[in-house]
């Protein structure tokens, strides 16, 4: 080949990459992604992404497949003229409870040019309900058995892509298996609606760890990683596990998330140190300080579920168990399941062994549904499958 038509092709190749439009891009909504249903069971969608030169025009339409609750909606317009500004468009639409549907999004010229200047196509995005799921080992992945989404209607969120939520859970320590693709199937099932899980479970945590930064107290617990000293002997939290659980949840929009599910308690009681050990009235007041904090850094009331939790494979401790009921009591948190009863083959020590997982997952899912239930009136049953 000559020199000089080779220097002819890499001339052409240059022309072409400096003429050739570029690809239009969606950054929202993302594949496998679930928005919260409201009470009349739609979600407001954001859409926002990159549009080919020249565009005037993104329009969007929704299809769904055969036997998927929801409501499919043909071509229509989300954003046009002002509202895309240089080569960006931000809108959103409404879509009803459902999916997973598939989002086909087209941009054009303007609205009597049918030629296409280019498209970009998602195969799953969901509107159902997304649960915040926070604590300890037994809330992230540490149980005995990875466990997978059996329904394909369940998704999990580490704060930057959606994926299948089979284990391990992204944004939970561990790198074993959780309780959560059992109780996300068992949700999805009953209500018929994609189901989101974020979950933000920090492995052998006491709740002081997850309070606000500065927030005091007399005796650390048994890690001290996220908490220090002060000169005078009392202690307090570095604030890191809060504002990893509020940034996550923040993320989600104000009531972008149906509930936080809080399983925590293992590493506050029955330590070897009693000076670390934290039960009781102590207990209830950390953890109300932080459903407290929690909300008010977030914008709006988020419901919390507080499971009672103080085993270490025996029958629990009782003062810890009261502390935990207590804030049902009085209202600041809903009714979680007693993990304390699942023994025997259900668990080694502390953690869940594969059967474990289910129950403790079906358990969840019972107070949950039947918080649901009242929420949202008549649901459907029966199971939806992809």
């Amino acid at each position: 080949m000559s020199m000089k038509y080779r220097i002819a092709i890499v001339l052409a190749m240059l022309l072409a990459v400096r003429i050739s439009a570029p690809a239009a891009t969606l950054d929202s909504p993302l594949e496998w992604q679930v928005f919260q249903r409201d009470a009349k069971e739609w979600a407001e969608v954001k859409m926002e992404g990159t549009v080919p030169p020249d565009a005037t025009v993104v329009e969007a339409k929704t299809e769904l497949g055969a036997g998927l609750r929801g409501r499919a909606a043909d071509w229509s317009v989300v954003a046009q003229g002002p509202q895309i500004k240089d080569g960006r468009f931000c809108d959103s639409f409404k879509l009803a409870t459902g999916g997973w549907y598939k989002l086909k999004v087209r941009f054009r010229k303007s609205a009597d040019d049918p030629a296409l200047l280019g498209e970009a196509v998602l195969e799953h995005i969901g509107v159902g309900d997304v649960f915040v799921v926070a604590g300890q080992s037994n809330a992230a992945n540490h149980g005995q058995e990875k466990q997978n989404t059996m329904t394909g209607l369940v998704a999990a969120f580490d704060g930057k892509r959606w994926q299948w939520a089979n284990d391990p859970q992204p944004g939970a320590s561990g790198d074993a298996g959780s309780f959560m693709p059992p109780f996300g199937d068992a949700i999805a099932g009953k209500f018929q609606v994609p189901v989101g899980i974020i979950a933000c479970g920090i492995g052998a945590t006491s709740v002081r760890e997850w309070l606000p930064k500065g927030a005091k107290f007399p005796n650390p617990p048994t890690l001290e990683g996220r908490v220090h000293q002060l000169p005078g002997g009392e202690w307090e939290s570095t604030g890191a596990a809060f504002e990893m659980f509020t940034a996550r949840m923040k993320q989600l929009g104000p009531k972008g998330f149906r509930a936080v599910l809080w399983h925590q308690g293992e590493s506050d009681a029955g330590q070897p140190d009693p000076k670390r050990t934290l039960i009781g009235k102590p207990y209830r007041q950390y953890l109300e300080q932080l459903i407290r904090a929690s909300r008010k850094e977030i914008g709006w009331d988020a419901p919390w579920f507080v499971a009672l939790v103080s085993s270490h494979g025996g029958d629990g401790v009782p003062e810890m168990r009261a502390a935990q009921k207590s804030l049902w009591d009085d209202g600041i948190a809903l009714e979680g399941p007693d993990s304390d009863a699942l023994r025997g083959d259900l668990r080694d020590g502390v953690h869940f062994s594969g059967k474990g997982l289910r129950e403790h997952g079906a358990r969840w899912a019972e107070k949950v549904a039947a918080w649901l239930e009242r929420q949202t009136g008549a649901a459907p049953s029966g199971t939806a499958k992809q």
